[in-house]
């Protein structure tokens, strides 16, 4: 085979393979997770325990200690919680494992939020977040249980005291870019 014929080969494979890798984004599930709670608890928690090892997020609903964020569901609804960060592997375009997504999502009635957990304090850590949120939902997009939902959040949650600076810019960039509604704070009310 002539090195023509090879180069435009191996095109043609890797056109195929990323066409491949479109459809699996698209026939991929945020819910075969094996690491789904559910509550229907006035207040819970969720939680991400700090390495090693590397762990899934989880919902608590009686060590308030451990807490990152805290949701307020007043209403009693039932609330899943879905650990995706070590549960699900997010694929690049190339085919590689991506190296980060959000450390889970809420779902209920018609309303899925996006949860991103941290303890930081260093300086970057709300871009950080914000980066991972927008891969996990940019790769939540292309799936069939996308349309699924009419209300759409996310939440960069720090239990550490942090400086109330102002965010909305960077809210409102957010919302226009991904279309979801951010808030970074540690209380997430249903």
């Amino acid at each position: 085979m002539s090195t023509k014929n090879r180069k435009n080969e191996l095109k043609k494979e890797r056109r195929e393979k990323q066409k491949r890798q479109k459809s699996k984004s698209k026939n991929m599930s945020f819910f075969d997770s094996e690491y789904q709670y559910i509550s229907t608890k006035r207040t819970f928690g969720l939680c991400d325990d700090e390495p090693p090892p590397h762990k899934p997020a989880y919902l608590d609903e009686t060590n308030g200690s451990k807490w990152i964020a805290i949701v307020a569901n007043d209403a009693q609804l039932e609330v899943k919680f879905v650990a995706l960060d070590h549960c699900i592997k997010l694929l690049k375009s190339d085919g590689k494992t991506a190296d980060r997504c959000s450390d889970g999502l809420l779902t209920y009635n018609s309303t899925i939020i996006f949860v991103e957990l941290t303890t930081a304090t260093h300086k970057n850590w709300k871009s950080d977040k914000d980066e991972q949120l927008r891969i996990t939902i940019s790769h939540f997009e292309k799936t069939k249980e996308a349309k699924q939902y009419d209300v759409k959040k996310a939440y960069i949650a720090n239990s550490k005291k942090i400086l109330r600076s102002s965010y909305q810019s960077r809210m409102d960039k957010f919302l226009s870019e991904t279309g979801y509604d951010l808030r970074i704070e540690n209380r997430i009310v249903i």
